[in-house]
């Protein structure tokens, strides 16, 4: 009976269906602010070189990571642009301690200063 009243739109969505596609839609992007630069730390070694498995808490902070993104820049004293030495896609070495971790879409990231930045591995 309540069949005959009820109107069925077959053009309208879901709550489900549109909060998926919302979700796909977005997707965080970070640009670093200054000389900073956005890195990601490559996985650290599980086996120590005796051939001891490495619990994740007994594992050090990997110190290569890859750059994925670059920052605005900045400029000098006389008001020329600062060039960066790195450049995405670059494995460099990191300092331990620097930087800031961020979490972006799942992957852990860390945005730190050029200066952190100790060397590029080639």
């Amino acid at each position: 009976m309540w069949n005959q009243f009820i109107q069925i739109n077959p053009n309208k969505q879901t709550n489900n269906q549109t909060n998926n596609q919302t979700n796909k839609k977005i997707m965080a992007t970070i640009t670093p602010i200054g000389q900073r630069v956005l890195v990601k730390r490559l996985e650290a070694e599980a086996v120590s070189a005796g051939g001891i498995v490495l619990p994740d808490t007994a594992q050090e902070k990997p110190q290569e990571a890859e750059v994925v993104s670059l920052g605005t820049g900045g400029k000098d004293e006389d008001g020329k642009a600062i060039e960066f030495a790195v450049k995405a896609g670059d494995i460099v070495l990191i300092s331990k301690y620097g930087g800031t971790d961020v979490k972006v879409d799942g992957d852990d990231l860390l945005i730190l200063s050029e200066s952190d930045i100790l060397g590029i591995v080639s």
